[in-house]
């Protein structure tokens, strides 16, 4: 359980300050190799119908950090391109034995974007499947790796691809045990360096508030470039319990994940707010092991109803903070209280401040930026000079004398009297889109990178159920007239896919405020459809199937152009709208299609077309 918040001082009492329980940091590495030589036969992944052991993993892993050791020394940069697996679990018990940097960068990284980072970074190599890295490491040299090529989400095959590194590219700090990047306004993204000790406290919390253990399972649910995963993959290794990889369709359909739960036996698992709370809108499924569930990247605006039989715990960490900061724990209650949940306590180690536009304490009820200090944070960004704005030194205050460095979250929050937080929004231009954290200005410079965009203005549009949406406000370059589906699918190779907003809109100009800046809150209120609207008789010859997905995609866009022959992705289908609209044809039809039924059909028509045989009753004796 997690400790109420100690008070620093009598001033403490008054203003917004409070510390976890006191931590120290252990060790991440050298706990699981105690694991591998304690219980070599335990399971450490279990990977569909396989089940590697720890002495496996161990022997697995020795091979590959012997093949790359020649190339690779420690404190390089190694970006990570594979997905949830067995080979990403060797991957990176190879890398910290190398006592190299474990960058992940997910399976199918934008070409653009994976480019700006090894231009910006002094990465080592590339590991990956060939046919998903950037151009100069395809061409590249590689060497090939002994990774599984078999099991969940495994790469068809994986080499380290090195390329010649551009002069005076980052090197990561000394002592970095990873690295993960995160937005940056500038458009190109920014990486964040995290030491050992800071994740071992993390850790700790984790062990301790699940009591994750031998027999259990951890999920591998998290995207791979998203920084909960190192929470959830070193949890399990250093715990001796199992690590269980899931499927990609559990990420786009909430009935999926709950199926695997069942069918792997989950017992603990990390999963992103969107993904979860369509859960707690609906009967929870019986028959579950899961006992504990950690939920973060987004706001979260339901509590667990009365039949949920595992502990929800909405946590709250900036990876700046290594993963977690904050956390409420919850049970399923029949108080009916429907309040969004508070981010909680800090955990063991930890310091967080509220404060004014000063650094200052603000008294306990007031709002004000979220600032953190303590064990948890990272040893800064790879940029020394971003690292000197976001990491200060706190002013004098008396219930500041013991904390060293703060980091700025740029997260507006409130602290209650009994020092539990509760998270009112962002201060600047950032939001968060399925759990990622988005830089606006970091989506508006992936499309001024086009020749025929002059200006663009990327802004923030709530759906009914108060979903954040992205909407791109686009002036063209003179004498250009591009698609608005064009322009999308350039920004794709530049951005993670929860970046890429809804629709593009085409203005000849901007709407000011007073100040004479663009009135961003005008733009996003009257936006204009892209294309036409469709005629009224659209759907008059639509099968059911095609009137059931239209106007759900419609709906869910805020697309009222939406035709039949656009492909889903393309107008800007996201993974939590693709969850909706499996969840709506489910709740209208009774039937559950696929992820895979959705993504890889040409287009709208395709996807309903599978519907409509789903539900023609079969001719007698066919």
């Amino acid at each position: 359980m997690i400790q109420s918040p100690s008070l620093a001082d009598t001033t403490s009492t008054v203003v917004s300050v409070a510390h976890g329980p006191d931590a120290e940091p252990t060790t991440v590495v050298a706990r699981f190799e105690d694991r591998v030589r304690l219980a070599p036969q335990a399971p450490a992944v279990i990977d569909g119908a396989r089940t590697w052991t720890y002495e496996d993993l161990s022997t697995a892993a020795e091979r590959v950090a012997a093949t790359l050791r020649e190339r690779v020394r420690p404190g390089d940069l190694v970006g990570v391109c594979l997905d949830r697996s067995t080979a990403l679990v060797v991957t990176a018990v190879a890398l910290a034995r190398i006592g190299a940097v474990y960058l992940p960068l997910g399976p199918r990284p934008g070409e653009r974007r994976i480019q700006a980072v090894t231009e910006d970074l002094d990465v080592a190599c590339l590991i990956g499947d060939p046919a998903v890295l950037p151009a100069a490491h395809r061409d590249g040299e590689h060497t090939p790796l002994p990774l599984p090529t078999d099991g969940v989400n495994a790469p068809a095959g994986a080499v380290a691809a090195f390329a010649d590194c551009p002069q005076g590219a980052r090197r990561a700090p000394e002592g970095a045990l990873y690295a993960v990047l995160t937005s940056g306004s500038t458009g190109r993204p920014k990486a964040v360096a995290v030491a050992e000790a800071s994740l071992s406290v993390a850790l700790d919390w984790y062990r301790s508030a699940t009591g994750l253990a031998p027999g259990d399972r951890q999920s591998l649910l998290i995207g791979v470039a998203f920084d909960p995963h190192l929470l959830e993959l070193w949890a399990g290794l250093t715990s001796g319990a199992a690590l269980v990889p899931a499927p990609d369709d559990t990420r786009w359909d909430a009935g999926v994940l709950t199926d695997w739960w069942r069918d792997a036996a989950v017992t603990v698992c990390v999963a992103a707010t969107p993904t979860v709370e369509p859960l707690l809108d609906r009967p929870w499924p019986t028959d579950l092991k899961l006992r504990h569930l950690v939920v973060g990247g987004d706001r979260m605006r339901r509590r667990p109803g009365p039949d949920v039989t595992a502990t929800v715990h909405n946590a709250y960490g900036p990876a700046e903070a290594t993963v977690v900061t904050t956390t409420y724990a919850m049970r399923g209650t029949a108080t009916g209280d429907l309040t969004p949940p508070p981010i909680g306590t800090p955990l063991p180690g930890v310091t967080v401040v509220v404060t004014d536009d000063d650094g200052l304490p603000v008294a306990r009820g007031q709002d004000g930026e979220l600032r953190v200090g303590g064990h948890c944070l990272a040893l800064g960004y790879l940029d020394p000079e971003l690292t000197a704005r976001r990491f200060t030194t706190p002013p004098e205050h008396p219930a500041l004398e013991a904390v060293g460095r703060l980091y700025r979250t740029g997260d507006r929050v409130r602290m209650d009297a009994d020092g539990s937080l509760e998270f009112l929004g962002r201060l600047d231009n950032q939001v968060k889109i399925s759990g990622v954290r988005i830089e606006l200005g970091e989506v508006e410079a992936a499309f001024e990178q086009d020749a025929r965009v002059r200006t663009a203005v990327v802004t923030v549009q709530r759906d009914a159920s108060g979903l954040p949406r992205l909407l791109a406000h686009v002036k063209p370059a003179e004498g250009t007239h591009p698609a608005p589906g064009d322009l999308l699918a350039a920004v794709r190779a530049w951005l993670p896919e929860q970046a890429v907003p809804a629709s593009v809109h085409l203005v000849d100009a901007y709407p000011l405020d007073a100040n004479g800046k663009v009135d961003r809150s005008a733009l996003a209120t009257h936006a204009a459809p892209a294309v036409p609207a469709p005629p009224a008789d659209d759907l008059a010859d639509a099968t059911p199937g095609e009137r059931l997905v239209l106007t759900t995609v419609r709906e869910l866009l805020g697309r009222p152009a939406t035709v039949l022959g656009d492909n889903f992705t393309d107008i800007g289908g996201t993974s939590v709208v693709a969850a909706r609209l499996l969840a709506a044809v489910e709740r209208e039809t009774g039937i559950r299609p696929r992820a895979h039924q959705l993504l890889r059909s040409t287009d709208l028509r395709a996807f309903a077309a599978v519907l409509d045989q789903r539900q023609t009753p079969r001719p007698a004796g066919a």
